[in-house]
């Protein structure tokens, strides 16, 4: 059996000191480890660069099908459906996702993906009911058909390099907002805008089909999670599948948090955009994209379009000596001068 190369591995090596040329030329190496690995070599003075090439997942998807049958089957690819399995059971349980709904994706390297199938329950997949596309959408491996709705993901991946998986679900109140067309309004919770940031809607399309495709990852530039109208939402990591489900939960409850205040009928409190600015730093430092970086502060907090829409309030009482409906102000003139006449007769 080959040699698993992991990216504690690499790091490992690396503050070690070691030699990235030691590493065996035969190993089979995770997406993180070739990641790293690329970025190590990249930094290398010339003529230090490692001699022995590293197996790449774009070499794969170029393979027979019996290769790529057997890296499926690897040990490697075996971790990583069995991940998605696992969000997937998370996706179920919270109400994320019914029947076959939703979608999942890691990416594997230049022209490799690994995805969910159809028709398939997200709280029931097996990891033997993945499959394999390449970033046409042409299934490469796996017994199941793939998800109709992949493309939508590989769009995100091809505009988006730093995506490496993507989750697509239908959460009630996050939906709600799609439903509505609806932006949520931004400057309320830290780890909302650290980890998901300012939320942006594409327009109806099609499940499933090239133009709905295009327009999500027309955002993805800059937005990690988008709204789709009529829809439900879409996010991408790029860190992996367990962090882009993170998102998922984020939107979520943000959204019903949102919605919450608003039924409580009164001005929320948000940030400054000076506190919102020293987010931002953070979220930075972390790698995560935004749209608002390097907008001044007084353009930040700008939750102009945000409507909470319809509270419950008691009535006014109406003021003593307020005149009423002058219609029933003469019917009740007219009877009481009819009784004030029959009284006098």
């Amino acid at each position: 059996m080959k040699t698993v190369i992991s990216a504690k591995d690499i790091e490992e090596l690396l503050l070690q000191g070691g030699d990235l040329n030691s590493l065996p030329a035969d190993a089979v190496y995770t997406p993180s480890a070739r990641d790293l690995l690329r970025d190590a070599s990249s930094k290398l003075p010339r003529g230090m660069k490692p001699s022995g090439s590293v197996p790449s997942a774009a070499s794969s998807a170029g393979a027979g099908p019996a290769d790529l049958e057997r890296r499926f089957r690897s040990p490697e690819i075996q971790g990583l459906k069995e991940q998605i399995c696992d969000m997937g059971r998370r996706l179920w349980q919270r109400a994320y996702v019914d029947g076959n709904g939703g979608n999942m994706s890691i990416r594997l390297g230049e022209n490799l993906v690994l995805c969910t199938p159809t028709l398939v329950s997200k709280g029931f997949m097996k990891p033997e009911d993945l499959c394999f596309v390449d970033l046409e959408g042409n299934q490469k491996a796996g017994t199941k058909q793939r998800t109709s709705e992949i493309l939508m993901h590989l769009a995100i991946m091809k505009r988006q390099p730093k995506a490496k998986a993507c989750v697509h679900a239908h959460p009630p109140y996050a939906t709600a907002f799609a439903v509505s067309g609806v932006r949520p309004p931004t400057c309320m919770i830290p780890e909302m805008e650290v980890f998901c940031g300012e939320v942006a809607i594409a327009p109806y399309y099609t499940p499933g089909t090239v133009e709905m495709g295009k327009e999500v990852a027309a955002l993805a530039d800059k937005h990690n999670t988008i709204l789709m109208a009529n829809h439900g939402v879409v996010v991408w990591s790029h860190l992996g599948i367990e962090d882009a489900y993170f998102k998922m939960e984020i939107i979520e409850a943000y959204c019903r948090t949102v919605v919450v205040t608003a039924e409580l009928g009164v001005e929320p409190k948000t940030f400054t955009p000076t506190q919102l600015k020293d987010l931002l730093n953070i979220k930075q430092k972390l790698g995560v994209t935004d749209a608002r970086y390097g907008l001044k502060e007084c353009e930040l907090c700008d939750n102009s379009e945000w409507r909470p829409g319809v509270t419950c309030a008691v009535p006014a009482s109406q003021p003593a000596g307020t005149a009423s409906d002058p219609a029933a102000e003469e019917l009740v003139k007219r009877i009481t001068d009819m009784i004030a006449a029959k009284m006098n007769g």
